[in-house]
């Protein structure tokens, strides 16, 4: 018997959430879905450069009138 055998440990959530998609394996698909719709997305470089390059520089103090 290995001395430093020790069983491997899984939280109460993790077993809730690996049963679960068990139970429902469509949730995975709902999943990447929803991600897809927030994160996943290709981004036009040549675009966000031009962005950047036509953003204006803020002054260093906004608060101030010109007058004064």
């Amino acid at each position: 018997m290995n001395l430093f055998y020790r069983p491997k440990y899984e939280s109460e959530i993790t077993q809730f959430i690996t049963e679960l998609k068990a139970k429902n394996p469509a949730i995975e698909e709902g999943q990447r879905q929803g991600r897809s719709l927030l994160w996943d997305k290709t981004i036009d470089r040549e675009a966000a450069e031009q962005f950047r390059e036509a953003t204006v520089a803020q002054q260093p103090y906004v608060y101030q009138s010109a007058g004064e």
